[in-house]
């Protein structure tokens, strides 16, 4: 922590010049996040800081109209920025959700059935549960041996759909699984027969139970087999717009001020159009394009890349002289999840790519419900064969798309100028991103672009390397990073045999050692995934802790100073976008955004009370100088 000095005596220079403030804030223990200077006072003026520094340098900006704050000595900190957000998506609509909580398939049934009988349909129409935590809890029972039977006993003649909180699992019950239609259009149903036949390149996003029927669990795009009602977003666009408001809201609510919009689909533009048209958009966003080659294709089934650039620099011209939204990045997905079903029979791992093969384990419950490894099968199918069949223990994963084409879009997207985002899970998926980045750059010579990662849950040791030598920007979930009981079922044993290995404990979430070799850290809620509320300070408090409250830290080599996990929240988010010529920190000429909080959670980092940074609650959240959130 380094006093004001050279560089405030710089702040102040000029200052009695100066026309006075509109605003002066004193007495604060205000984190700058320029060169991690610390300030007491700071001035504002038509929303720009105007300076930042002691008390003393402040009283030359009072005028007879300035506004006084006192901050009565709280912690004060930029606005933060979430660099991997799906904000139409975090808008609660009061639809039936199940919260992200590991749920038994019996307490499934039960919050269904209530929320059901509390909002009566039309006969036919759909019903959703939302937030289905997928990869933890969901324990049959002897009445309800799979989802697709808790879902039935819901309803046998509403079609439902149970939208996991992550965005890639899925389930359903008969009646919609029913409604599946093949390439001609007609309505086939998944079955058994199905899914070895018309939907066989499906096969790896359909579950089934032990005797090869679908057991109600659909993964990834495969929904839109069923239905394209979420086709972009879980939550209808329609409705969102109604309550436009809610987007920047349930931003700010939680401090931030920045946002990456991860996935963005134009659908969703008159949402944000109308938040400007209200002046109401309080958050600089900058969206993500996802152009899905699998869903913008010629007659003769390949990618139509043409379309696809064409359209992203449609969007991104639209908006480029736009002061709050920009669209200069664009979305892919490398793979997809890692997280497979213990419960099911046999049990099925998951899809994310891997450099290693799945293994396959067999399970018991322990007192809790939660699976428990009982042992390990012997290889039941020809691993070279049956590579694509999740049952199989020679798969090693699927990429989201084949290898070429992972690497042709990133190239197409990159010369037309866009920054790349790109989903990586598995270790196989990080590479593929890796090379795709690489390709692209040397393509167009241009190395200067703002590329960057998602999620990384694994990543091989060289590749970390090459993240470093590369200088991209990592945006990690830090909160995923921990031992969990009911997750870790889901994961660990389909990876390793001796479960967790020392490989896949140090290159889960390899946080620290990207850093160390060069990459730049940011942070990515991922929210609604998990929970509707970002929680920087758990994801924050999880970065240097990388326990859960009572359980094993999840690789100590792996963890980050509080310094380090708030500059990735504040300036370096800022220069992922680009931005950080005017937010990302407290600075004189940048917007005036800040927050509040009600304790000083970077003294409880330097004191190692990693654990209490995650009560950090925000009390105030400014937007260009105007407060846009007090907490009540």
């Amino acid at each position: 922590m380094r006093a004001i000095g050279l560089l405030g005596l710089i702040w102040m220079a000029g200052a009695g010049a100066e026309r006075p403030a509109d605003d002066v804030y004193v007495h604060g223990r205000v984190y700058t996040a320029e060169q991690r200077q610390e300030a007491t006072a700071f001035a504002v003026r038509d929303g720009v800081i105007q300076y930042v520094g002691d008390e003393a340098g402040a009283d030359h900006w009072r005028g007879p109209r300035t506004r006084q704050h006192d901050l009565h000595n709280r912690r004060v900190i930029p606005g933060l920025v979430d660099a991997h957000i799906h904000p139409i998506d975090v808008v609660d609509l009061g639809e039936c959700d199940l919260g992200a909580q590991a749920r038994s398939l019996e307490e499934i049934v039960a919050v269904g059935r209530a929320c059901l009988a509390h909002r009566p349909l039309p006969p036919g129409a759909w019903f959703s549960l939302r937030q289905w935590a997928a990869t933890s809890g969901n324990t049959p029972s002897t009445r309800y041996p799979t989802v697709r039977a808790a879902l039935d006993a819901i309803s046998n003649t509403h079609p439902i759909e149970m939208l996991g909180d992550d965005g890639h699992h899925n389930a359903y019950n008969s009646t919609a699984l029913a409604m599946a239609r093949d390439a001609s259009g007609s309505a086939v149903g998944i079955t058994r027969a199905t899914r070895a036949g018309v939907f066989a390149s499906h096969a790896l996003f359909i579950g089934v139970d032990a005797a090869g029927e679908p057991d109600g669990r659909v993964d990834e795009d495969t929904r839109r087999l069923i239905s394209d009602r979420h086709a972009h977003y879980d939550n209808d666009v329609d409705e969102v717009l109604k309550v436009a408001e809610r987007v920047p809201q349930s931003l700010n609510r939680a401090g931030i001020t920045v946002a990456l919009e991860a996935a963005f689909s134009p659908s969703a533009l008159p949402i944000y159009e109308e938040l400007v048209r209200r002046g109401k958009l309080s958050v600089h966003m900058t969206l993500a394009q996802h152009h899905d080659p699998a869903h913008v294709l010629k007659p003769d089934g390949t990618p139509d890349y043409d379309l696809m650039v064409a359209r992203a620099v449609e969007i991104r011209d639209r908006l480029a002289h736009h002061p709050l939204i920009r669209a200069d990045f664009v979305k892919m997905f490398a793979d997809g999840e890692v997280e497979g079903n213990p419960f099911a029979e046999p049990p099925l791992h998951g899809n994310a790519a891997m450099l290693s093969i799945y293994r396959s384990p067999r399970f018991g419950r322990d007192a809790q419900g939660h699976a428990v490894v009982t042992g390990y099968a012997a290889p039941g199918c020809d691993v070279q064969a049956d590579a694509a069949d999740e049952r199989c223990p020679g798969s090693r994963g699927v990429l989201q798309y084949p290898y070429s084409v992972e690497l042709e879009w990133a190239r197409r997207m990159h010369m037309a100028g866009f920054n790349l985002h790109i989903h990586v899970i598995g270790d196989r998926g990080t590479r593929t991103a890796i090379d795709a980045i690489e390709a692209a750059r040397a393509a167009d010579g241009n190395a200067t672009t703002h590329d960057s990662l998602a999620h990384i849950q694994f990543a091989h040791p060289d590749d970390v390397q090459r993240m470093g030598r590369d200088h991209l920007y990592l945006a990690y979930t830090y909160s995923w990073a921990s031992h969990d009981p009911a997750y870790d079922p889901s994961v660990f044993p389909f990876l390793s045999e001796h479960s967790p290995d020392a490989y896949f404990e140090e290159q889960m979430y390899p946080v620290r050692s990207s850093r160390d070799a060069g990459a730049v850290l940011v942070a990515g809620s991922d929210a609604p995934v998990a929970s509707r509320d970002p929680r920087p300070f758990v994801n924050m408090s999880m970065a240097v802790t990388r326990h859960l409250s009572g359980l094993p830290v999840l690789s100590t080599a792996q963890t980050i100073p509080i310094r380090d996990a708030l500059d990735a929240y504040t300036i370096n988010g800022a220069r992922m976008l680009g931005r950080d010529g005017e937010v990302g920190s407290i600075s004189v000429g940048k917007s005036a955004d800040f927050v509040v909080v009600d304790r000083d959670f970077i003294a409880l980092g330097d004191k190692r009370q990693g654990d209490e940074i995650a009560k950090t609650q925000v009390l105030e959240t400014w937007f260009a100088g105007k407060q846009v959130y007090r907490r009540r």
